[in-house]
């Protein structure tokens, strides 16, 4: 089946998200603002956003006019946000959606994520979004930055298998084997930072392929990412580049090319190795 920017994964409860969407981390005030009525412009309908990135107010602004705006219906937008490593625990996690249930102007969000595997924590807080799943605040579940251990130790703990697992992911952090792990056991992997923020443009690699399909290199990662069953959802603060990222849909890597960019790994990450949280 070809992809489209209508085209959705299937969660493993039947809830079906978009395959891409928009990254809100570090835009604040105006930016986040204007970054969410320009996705919706332009017909994305997931955004990803999360307690820590303190812009959730501003997010839920521009939901609220640009809902309205384009005469989208909420059920067609899919919300992400997340509860962070120092509101982690059972009654803690409740405070801190409700929290962000308000801030986003939100009877519900889409996706409520784990951000991070905090130690002695994190199987408190599960059990927390799992009531929150119950209750209907949310129609899904899942975790961020989560190691096959992590993911290993949560299904031992709980019946409830993570919908998503949202990481870094890109050519050169290739994580195979968390892949592989993921898809196993019905967790979609969803991409944060596929773009290497732009400090890997210059791969002599991935320029090259980029030439040879006329894109560029951040739709190339876009690309590679989505061939391989991944969501992503890149960030940016800039209207043409929000609209080039959805521009991924008129061409196919080859398996040569798919090869070539996943052997780009060189381990390449922005935060900690979450294999480090015990």
């Amino acid at each position: 089946m070809e992809l489209t920017l209508d085209s959705t994964f299937e969660l493993n409860n039947g809830i079906k998200i978009p395959i891409i969407g928009l990254g809100t981390a570090g835009l604040m005030l105006k930016k986040a603002y204007q970054s969410v009525m320009w996705a919706l412009e332009m017909e994305y309908r997931l955004i990803d956003t999360a307690a820590m990135y303190g812009n959730e107010k501003k997010i839920g602004k521009a939901l609220s006019e640009g809902l309205s705006e384009y005469g989208i219906p909420r059920e067609e937008i899919f919300i992400t946000t997340k509860v962070w490593n120092d509101d982690q625990g059972y009654n803690n996690t409740l405070s801190a959606f409700e929290k962000s249930l308000n801030n986003l102007g939100l009877s519900y969000v889409d996706l409520y994520l784990v951000h991070w595997p905090v130690t002695g924590l994190r199987n408190e807080t599960w059990k927390a979004l799992e009531k929150l799943l119950d209750e209907g605040k949310t129609r899904a579940i899942g975790v961020s930055n989560y190691t096959i251990r992590h993911l290993t130790e949560l299904m031992e703990n709980s019946s409830t298998i993570p919908t998503v697992n949202q990481v870094e992911f890109t050519p050169f952090l290739y994580q195979k084997d968390l892949l592989d792990f993921c898809q196993n056991n019905n967790i979609i992997v969803e991409a944060w930072s596929p773009l290497t923020r732009g400090l890997k443009f210059d791969n002599p690699v991935l320029k090259s392929i980029g030439q040879q399909y006329g894109k560029t290199p951040a739709q190339v990662l876009i690309r590679w990412g989505l061939q391989h069953g991944i969501i992503e959802i890149p960030r940016s603060r800039n209207k043409e580049h929000i609209k080039d990222n959805a521009d991924v849909f008129d061409f196919n890597l080859n398996n040569e090319d798919m090869e070539l960019l996943s052997n780009l790994n060189e381990n390449f990450r922005f935060t900690e190795d979450p294999e480090t949280l015990k």
